[in-house]
């Protein structure tokens, strides 16, 4: 009866649902932080973002060689936890901060806030991709990536509602202690996930999926850069993440003159989250399978970039809080609900050392460097004398580069699915040929 609706098959049902609730209380946690860390941003003064910006990317590069080693040393269902209960051990410690900190000590732990979060949000969702791209082949991904994703979007419905509903009432040290409880969530279901695991392959080889992963510490680092199929994957992010900051920031600077009170700005914030997860969900949990599937990975990964040659083109022609709130929420939605998904499945191609330390390198440092990129080129625009519509201009050319990239990434990925298929399909031996034994290809 489900598969009526969606591209799912019956063995499949437990560990999607899993997944479910997995990533469903990963962006609980996150959208219950974000409009807190969006009204910390303000609050601290929106010429400061840059900075912050800048921080962010110092965090990342700080976490990424220590996650690399636990990568190394430790199996799968050992090194997730221990990430996601630093995070939630860090949350508690924010909430504390907070109580105890008086006006002038707030702004300075809600910057600090601000950075952490960004970090955050990058570090356990791609921590989440990682198992998953570990987990499911080429094939599945296309079909059910999208429809995972949707519990993403559920938990991003949910968190967003709580703060936008609470934020006027509750005091954010609730909040934080809400969102360090939904991490443990995840965490059981990150072990459910690896007892299931064995039942998505035919032929599991036994305790090998558990094994430490071993490789080098850099190996996430200089694989990303080796390889020509990574370093375009990069450009996507990093294309993906400089267009997004110049958003961003138009929002922001919007957002700050037009609203005094600070609830009413985090109820803004988590306004703009909530529309963007109600559009999110149906395309989802319903047509997400069905539009990578028919369209193939290329046509799909290059609707984000389309749409964002067209939005900052009306941005342009309508430098209005109404043309940024529109465009952002339909540029947003277009993202969690066709590109995020379609991102994921150009991992499912790579070795497994790559699925997990050169993806947290892109997911993390790359797309970061993406942030500090747009994010100090916003200022420099700004000096030169560059308002809305002069920003807005000159993100249109950078769009269609990405635009470009995404096409040659989607084709590679698909050459690369068809040969991995056809080098694990058995074959008779010809004459004279011995007879392989196993199959599969490593990526």
């Amino acid at each position: 009866m489900l598969g009526r609706f969606i591209e799912v098959r019956l063995e499949e049902v437990p560990v999607v649902g899993w997944c479910w609730l997995y990533i469903f209380s990963v962006l609980s946690s996150y959208y219950i932080m974000r409009p807190i860390r969006d009204q910390a941003g303000v609050a601290g003064g929106v010429n400061n973002l840059q900075w912050l910006f800048t921080g962010t990317l110092i965090g990342m590069l700080v976490l990424n060689i220590p996650f690399a080693y636990l990568v190394k040393k430790l199996p799968r269902d050992r090194f997730i936890p221990i990430t996601y209960r630093f995070f939630a051990a860090n949350i508690i410690l924010f909430a504390a901060l907070l109580y105890w900190s008086d006006a002038a000590q707030s702004i300075w732990v809600g910057r600090i806030f601000f950075i952490w979060v960004s970090v955050f949000n990058l570090f356990v969702v791609s921590v989440f991709w990682q198992m998953n791209v570990d987990l499911f082949s080429p094939e599945q991904g296309k079909r059910l990536f999208g429809l995972i994703a949707a519990g993403a979007t559920v938990g991003a419905v949910v968190g967003s509602s709580v703060t936008a509903s609470l934020a006027r009432f509750v005091s954010p040290i609730f909040l934080l202690l809400g969102a360090a409880i939904l991490l443990e969530v995840a965490v059981f279901s990150v072990g459910c996930l690896s007892r299931l695991s064995p039942t998505l392959h035919q032929r599991p080889v036994a305790g090998g999926a558990e094994a430490p992963i071993g490789g080098s510490v850099f190996a996430g680092i200089t694989h990303a850069f080796r390889s020509r199929y990574l370093v375009n994957v990069s450009l996507f992010l990093l294309l993906f993440a400089i267009t997004s900051t110049f958003l961003y920031f138009q929002q922001l600077g919007i957002v700050s003159h037009s609203f005094s009170d600070r609830g009413a700005q985090t109820a803004f914030f988590a306004s703009v989250d909530l529309l963007v997860n109600v559009l999110t969900l149906a395309v989802q949990l319903f047509l997400t399978g069905r539009i990578v599937l028919f369209l193939g990975v290329a046509l799909t990964l290059g609707v984000l970039p389309a749409l964002t040659m067209i939005g900052f083109g009306a941005l342009a022609l309508f430098p209005t809080i109404t043309a940024v709130a529109v465009f952002q929420v339909l540029r947003r939605a277009a993202d969690y609900a066709i590109a995020r998904p379609t991102r994921e499945v150009l991992f499912t191609v790579v070795p497994r050392e790559d699925r997990y330390k050169a993806k947290s390198f892109i997911d993390t440092m790359v797309y970061r460097t993406g942030d500090q990129v747009g994010a100090w080129s916003v200022a420099l625009l700004r000096w030169v004398g560059l308002g809305t519509v002069g920003v807005a201009l000159v993100v249109i050319p950078i769009a269609t580069a990405w635009l470009l990239n995404a096409w040659w990434l989607g084709r590679r990925q698909e050459l690369l699915a068809a040969e991995q298929g056809v080098a694990s399909e058995p074959r008779p031996a010809r004459r004279g040929e011995p007879q392989p034994i196993g199959g599969g290809a490593g990526g």
